[in-house]
């Protein structure tokens, strides 16, 4: 990816590229939406690049994103690290989107702590494809049983699935293997709203972009080089 001088500049270049794969890919711009990962970065980070159109931003660690959170009351904010059962209440507070669940018991633990004043969580099951014991996330046997389970939580709205292939392999089939649970369980299950797929980070993005990646998380390539 080529980097510009600002946040400004490589979000700039980056819808371009974007643009571009899709193009390549026969599919429209609009499908594809940009997670600009925050952890990290400063708050004027994310303040520079929602004067630059940035809406989503998404964040590992819950006590650095609150304060973020709370200074930045505009952005759409999306929970995409290892959940611990003792963060949940936190999570369902203060968040929009989760894309790391990894089990139906966190599944419910966000679901009865959400305040039921506030919009459903938009809710991503987090899948371990690789079958990698240092990872998070149910296996491909397993998902079916979860979502079956999860539809019925009263606070979350079941949106799709997030993966992260493992490192220096080819992520294609990764991805595409996560396409089609998608669109296999979607419809095996009735799941009107389950049309999301996240996967794919600054590095692999275009090969997501190319597999069905509705949502991409691009951290360095819009921030920089993290400390």
């Amino acid at each position: 990816m080529n980097t510009g001088t600002s946040i400004t500049d490589r979000l700039v270049q980056l819808r371009q590229q974007i643009e571009r794969v899709c193009r390549d890919s026969n599919r429209l711009p609009e499908e594809v939406r940009l997670l600009a990962v925050s952890k990290t970065f400063p708050l004027s980070a994310v303040e520079e690049a929602m004067r630059a159109g940035q809406l989503n931003f998404g964040e590992n660690y819950l006590q650095e994103a609150l304060g973020k959170i709370n200074r930045c009351p505009a952005a759409t904010w999306h929970f995409i690290g290892a959940i611990q059962s003792n963060k949940t209440r936190e999570i369902a507070s203060h968040f929009d989107w989760v894309h790391s669940v990894p089990s139906l018991k966190i599944a419910r633990r966000l679901s009865a702590q959400r305040d039921p004043a506030l919009p459903p969580i938009n809710l991503l099951v987090q899948v371990n494809i690789t079958g990698e014991t240092t990872k998070s996330g149910v296996t491909p046997d397993q998902l079916p049983g979860l979502l079956d389970q999860a539809r019925e939580l009263d606070n979350l709205r079941l949106r799709g699935l997030m993966t992260m292939p493992e490192p220096g392999r080819d992520p294609t089939p990764a991805f595409r293997t996560l396409r089609e649970l998608r669109d296999s369980l979607s419809a095996q299950l009735s799941l009107d709203a389950f049309t999301e797929l996240s996967m794919g980070m600054s590095h692999d993005f275009e090969h997501a972009i190319r597999e069905g990646a509705t949502w991409i998380r691009v951290g360095t390539g819009i921030f920089g080089a993290r400390g």
